[in-house]
């Protein structure tokens, strides 16, 4: 089976006036297509670092990263941008709903970017996004119609919608009470069932017990990977 992600030595570091700063200091590893991985680790670890270079929001410093076969370190924004839209959906703590707009237009925003499709084929793309989250019922609501669990499967719907690779959610519970918590992991479990790889970015261990893989990271660098079965994933040093 061909990786979908495969990285090696990345490094990010950042400048703040004449010091540099390390947020990964060479981290490397392989993921197969529809894994369900949880990365953790404390406070200013490296994991979000991790995630914006997954994501595609942030290129290395050095290293190699290659999504489906595309070293990702050689693109330009543009590329980025193209790369982010067809093949990445992206779910965080703050549910970045648009307020004024009904779910089922938040829902709709990614297929608008891509341009190609009519409007009442994005309708019922994003209808059935919903649908699959549990909202067919809601569609015609506002956010703040909606409870803090409701907006956040709104934004997985969004995530979803245009049928990416790779689903990437930082933080997704955060701003969730245990019950929601529960019920939004349930679903991610469920998306991963019918075929989407998803990384999710949590400091919780009960979340992170939903993943079939977890990614320690610590002082920038891949401390453990473990998969759920208490088996050591293979390290790359």
């Amino acid at each position: 089976m061909e990786l979908l992600i495969q990285i090696r030595d990345l490094v990010r570091t950042y400048t703040m006036g004449e010091i540099e700063v390390p947020a990964l200091a060479g981290v490397s590893c392989d993921i197969q297509p529809g894994e369900f991985i949880a990365i953790i680790g404390p406070s200013g670890s490296g994991k979000s670092t991790l995630m914006n270079l997954l994501g595609c929001l942030d290129t290395p410093t050095s290293g190699t990263y290659l999504l489906e076969g595309l070293a990702v370190e050689d693109l330009d924004k543009d590329q980025l941008a193209a790369v982010r839209n067809q093949k990445i959906g992206f779910v965080f703590q703050q549910f970045n709903l648009l307020p004024r707009s009904t779910a089922l237009a938040n829902v709709e925003l990614p297929l608008i970017y891509q341009g190609d499709l009519d409007r009442e084929t994005r309708h019922e793309q994003a209808a059935r996004a919903l649908e699959a989250v549990g909202l067919s019922t809601r569609m015609h609501h506002h956010p703040r119609e909606l409870s803090g669990g409701q907006q956040q499967r709104v934004a997985i719907a969004r995530a979803v919608v245009a049928e990416p690779t790779l689903l990437l959610a930082d933080e997704p519970t955060g701003n969730l009470d245990t019950r929601s918590s529960a019920e939004i992991m349930a679903l991610f479990k469920t998306l991963n069932q019918e075929g989407i790889t998803i990384i999710v970015v949590t400091h919780e261990a009960d979340i992170a017990k939903y993943a079939d893989r977890i990614l320690t990271i610590r002082d920038g660098l891949l401390a453990s990977d473990i998969r759920r079965t208490g088996e050591p994933a293979h390290v790359y040093v």
